[in-house]
């Protein structure tokens, strides 16, 4: 038997249009240019049974390349999630879910909210954390606003080349839009920000925030001693972009001195996804707390002596103030900011630091084999990295060859950057076997 899956009949459809007063659909949206509707027909297949639709998205499915080994980075990274995550976030009270405005019926999820905080709190070193932002490149762009904030006449902003073009992509178009002037911190030729450069730019006075990776989009620690009194000499703010998932294991920002802290937590165990959803977490000194977007939950105790949760330094009416709130952000799903509640919940400081550890075994293993075969030189040999690493070919047609080659094994070997450079990321999805497949593929290219 077939159904048809249309929500709205002909009479509901002529109701709302009457209610928007319009006749037709046409009329509805008359103010889209002309050359900017779709004219032609619509490749929709006619009505199907349920067995047909799923044998439909199958035969889809099978048209995408699969990969068993992923050693792409550049900001998302594979990680094994603990299968309880999945059974624990599938509860039907976590999945309906909404923005805890009544605490009084949701001291459940504002309880986990509050346990994010303090986890993402020490992972980051620093003061006080909302909870939480759409992904990493969003959560950059909603903290240069909070350093123009603080910064009040200050309207300028430092970013270095060193931090993801994806990031500065998003910081651009915000800045543009809030009336904010970016300008770029040049990289070194060892792939790091150019503190003299830095130093130069922070002269002009009119600095209210810097923005530094770490690691950097190459996968490259980098030195960032002093950086921050620099920053402060000037009165400006040191916002650093960080991969969550690796700050159990390096130098966190509260230990650098920065300001704010901000990031993508994808790399806590959320799985990729065609981008999403991912989770973006921004933390900051104590002093910068009502300047955050977002929401933060806050414990106390109800009028029995309970111990209770609340939404504070903020009422409902924020996030519903248009062009006068904070920002337009108010949160991202709350069920990824569980999914990261949980994992770090089970690995527990210990396994985050060994999942780490287990990727930087790989990669300097992999970077060493790789650049052996002659085939590849260290992009960056001078530099520290961490599981992530830039590697430059000899040959400018070998990249390809070697990425399609390893796709037959089932293996994504890294991000081309160029026609020379790749870009490899290692965690501890990648087995001993599959990396040596990959050196094989390198030495027989």
């Amino acid at each position: 038997m077939s159904h048809r899956y249309f929500p709205h009949s002909q009479e509901d459809i002529a109701s709302m249009l009457e209610t928007c007063g319009v006749k037709t659909m046409d009329d509805l949206y008359a103010d889209v240019p002309e050359q900017l509707k779709f004219k032609g027909t619509y490749n929709v297949p006619s009505e199907m049974s349920e067995h047909e639709v799923r044998k439909f998205f199958n035969a889809l499915g099978r048209k995408n390349t699969t990969f068993d080994t992923i050693l792409a980075g550049a900001g998302y990274y594979d990680h094994q999630a603990p299968a309880a995550i999945g059974s624990l976030i599938s509860r039907s009270e976590f999945l309906t879910a909404y923005t805890p405005y009544q605490p009084e019926i949701s001291q459940g999820t504002l309880q986990y909210i509050f346990e994010y905080q303090s986890m993402m709190t020490t992972l980051t070193g620093m003061e006080v954390s909302n909870a939480s932002m759409y992904d990493g490149a969003t959560a950059t762009a909603e903290a240069i606003m909070m350093a123009v904030a603080a910064g009040r006449k200050k309207n300028r902003i430092l970013i270095s080349a060193t931090v993801a073009p994806s990031v500065k992509s998003v910081v651009y178009t915000y800045a543009k839009y809030h009336g904010i002037i970016v300008d770029e911190i040049p990289a070194t030729n060892n792939g790091t920000t150019s503190i003299p450069d830095l130093e130069q730019m922070l002269s002009s006075g009119d600095v209210a925030g810097v923005v530094v990776a770490t690691p950097n989009f190459y996968g490259i620690l980098e030195d960032y001693t002093g950086v921050a009194d620099i920053c402060h000499k000037a009165k400006s703010l040191l916002i650093m972009h960080c991969i969550a998932g690796d700050l159990a294991s390096i130098k966190s920002p509260g230990e650098w001195g920065a300001d704010i802290a901000v990031g993508d937590a994808q790399s806590l165990g959320i799985p990729l996804s065609y981008g999403g959803p991912y989770l973006g977490f921004l933390c900051a000194k104590k002093s910068l707390m009502r300047k955050m977007p977002g929401r933060i939950v806050g414990a106390t105790k109800d009028s029995e002596g309970r111990r209770t949760f609340v939404l504070t330094l903020q009422a409902r009416e924020q996030h519903i103030r248009r062009e006068k709130a904070t920002s337009n952000i108010c949160s991202n799903q709350g069920l990824m900011a569980l999914y990261v509640t949980i994992y770090m919940s089970l690995l527990g400081a210990k396994g985050l630091r060994e999942t780490t550890e287990a990727g930087i075994a790989g990669a300097h293993w992999l970077c060493n084999k790789l650049t052996a075969t002659g085939k590849f030189t260290q992009t960056y040999p001078d530099s520290v990295y961490l599981n992530e690493f830039c590697l430059t070919a000899t040959d400018a047609t070998y990249i390809d060859n070697f990425m399609q080659q390893a796709e037959t094994e089932g293996i994504l070997a890294g991000v081309k950057l160029s026609d020379n450079n790749l870009l490899i990321a290692v965690t501890e999805t990648a087995s001993k076997e599959s990396l040596e497949k990959l050196v094989e593929i390198g030495n027989n290219l």
